[in-house]
């Protein structure tokens, strides 16, 4: 009986391991499912949307998570790049977007070899930003280029 017990206990705690370790597939749909606000920032003198999470969106908050979308380097370090729903062309930057259409990956591994609008797929640890002006509202921390 007692062995019993312990099988069932370590069966449970590998099931928790696997399902803390699962990689959820996101769209960029569900991302950009999110009511904004609207605040005044002393910093720059003006105001800026800041999201609104929903519960859904809450709940993949530091999940482990992959993301397909289009690369925008902008960290000379290779340590950083933009991932958007969209190219270039139409992405935030350029006003054809909004501002839950793009995240940061922070790279595992810095990489200077990615160029714009290659369309690739990431994991990592998703992290939602609802305050730092000086952040999009979602990063990738640990990322990780993975085959689509």
């Amino acid at each position: 009986m007692n062995k019993f017990i312990l099988l069932v206990s370590c069966l449970g705690v590998l099931q928790s391991f696997v399902l803390q370790n699962e990689v959820l597939p996101v769209s960029w749909d569900t991302l950009q499912d999110v009511p904004f606000r609207e605040a005044f920032v002393k910093e720059i003198g003006g105001y800026m949307l800041f999201p609104n999470f929903t519960p859904a969106l809450k709940k993949l908050d530091g999940k482990i998570v992959r993301i397909e979308g289009y690369v925008v380097p902008f960290d000379k370090t290779g340590a950083k790049i933009a991932l958007s729903a969209n190219s270039y062309a139409a992405c935030f930057f350029c006003g054809k977007a909004g501002p839950a259409s793009v995240m940061t990956i922070n790279l595992k591994v810095p990489n200077t070899k990615y160029r714009t609008d290659q369309y690739r797929s990431f994991k990592g640890k998703l992290r939602l930003n609802e305050k730092d002006v000086n952040e999009f509202y979602y990063i990738l921390e640990g990322a990780e280029q993975v085959k689509q």
